[in-house]
């Protein structure tokens, strides 16, 4: 098997904070070249830098199986979050301290996609078709990423069976947690408008913050619903409230504020946003919904007995089936074809030094090799 570790670093060594373009493409399509897989990379968004429309590159990568044979798809991203400050080394020279392996993109995500392509390379190319989904924007707005990726596969008419996320799932060793599914994410932005005026003189002005806390004292007292057989219950949080007034003696013109819903399936961003929004125009308000991500569920069966297979093989571990989390891509694969989620241990995405411990690099690799098989050897009905 190829070296996963000395592929992550190469990878890690090209900085690519998001959006990512270049230098670290050009790395993964060096690995997956020699393989047989024939690389397509495209840029997508002309704005400035640091705005939603920055160019972002997306990388698709096909090695084509016998007419008719399964198709089985890596997803994942070569963005990462900017390192900040307070390293103990350079973020983007990936460096070794005992059984760690340190930089940024070490764990999120960079590693499993070394993991990935060190697992196709142990993959016979006639046991069928594999693919990568590989994008440079899943930090960001994601906007110009895996849509974009998608939108060329369904022109291309290119559709995989099913499709793994390499997003770090284990929590406290690897294998112990695979996602089957993922809530979804509306954020909505409230704005009441007033007349400014002179606190001693109210009768002349009209405040409009106890508009704005009525609706925020009805929206924090609403109770979603209480779960679901693989959801949480689905959750309303106030996440910031504006004001921007200095003055002690002046009634604001205008309040604002914004509350952040992560919803299970028995909702969807469009119901949640109607509801929020007669809420606000019921006490003078308005409301401007931005739905991230519907929720999604790939039922237990087939896909997850073979992941859950492959993963205790190699483990030892029986994983639990999850929903856990935030938003990930997978909201977008899941358009495509069933998609789970499994990948590395997350204690430190995001995190100053982030590491991966190396042991798991080697392991996550044969796990992903055991799924691909276990993937493209699936007959027609059972997918």
């Amino acid at each position: 098997m190829l070296d996963v570790a000395d592929l992550a670093k190469r990878l890690i060594a090209a900085p690519s904070v998001t959006p990512a373009t270049g230098a670290v493409f050009e790395q993964l399509e060096a690995m997956l070249t020699p393989l047989g897989f024939v690389v397509h990379r495209f840029v997508r968004g002309d704005g400035p830098e640091g705005s939603d429309e920055a160019p972002v590159e997306n990388l698709f990568a096909l090695r084509a199986g016998p007419e008719g044979s399964r198709h089985i798809a890596f997803a994942g991203h070569l963005d990462v979050v900017p390192p900040g400050e307070g390293w103990a080394s350079d973020p983007f020279v990936p460096v070794e301290r005992g059984d760690l392996l340190h930089g940024r993109g070490a764990v999120d995500m960079k590693s499993a996609i070394a993991a990935m392509v060190a697992a196709v390379a142990e993959v016979p190319a006639e046991a069928g078709t594999i693919s990568f989904i590989i994008t440079g924007d899943e930090e960001g707005p994601a906007l110009h990423g895996t849509r974009a990726l998608i939108d060329y596969m369904q022109a291309e008419g290119i559709q995989p069976d099913l499709c793994l996320l390499g997003e770090p799932t284990s929590v406290n060793r690897l294998g112990d947690m695979v996602k089957i599914g993922r809530r979804g994410s509306v954020n909505i932005f409230i704005d009441v408008d007033g007349t400014q005026g002179h606190v001693a003189y109210p009768h002349l002005a009209d405040n409009p913050l106890p508009k704005l806390v009525a609706i925020l004292a009805e929206l924090d007292s609403l109770t979603l619903d209480t779960g679901t057989k693989w959801f949480q219950p689905s959750n309303l949080e106030i996440t910031d409230i504006n004001v921007g007034n200095r003055a002690h003696n002046v009634i604001p013109a205008a309040g604002a504020a914004r509350v952040s819903i992560r919803f299970n399936d028995l909702h969807t961003g469009k119901s949640l946003s109607e509801r929020v929004m007669a809420i606000a125009e019921k006490h003078g308000g308005r409301a401007r919904p931005i739905i991230s991500g519907e929720p999604f569920l790939t039922e237990p069966g087939t896909f997850s007995k073979l992941v859950s297979t492959a993963v205790e093989a190699e483990t030892g571990i029986a994983p639990e089936l999850s929903t856990t989390g935030g938003t990930s891509d997978a909201r977008f694969l899941r358009s495509l074809c069933p998609v789970i989620e499994f990948g590395l241990c997350n204690a430190t995405m995001h995190k100053r030094d982030e590491a991966v411990a190396i042991p798991d690099l080697a392991v996550l690799a044969r796990i992903y090799t055991r799924i691909a098989k276990a993937a493209l050897a699936l007959a027609e009905t059972d997918i």
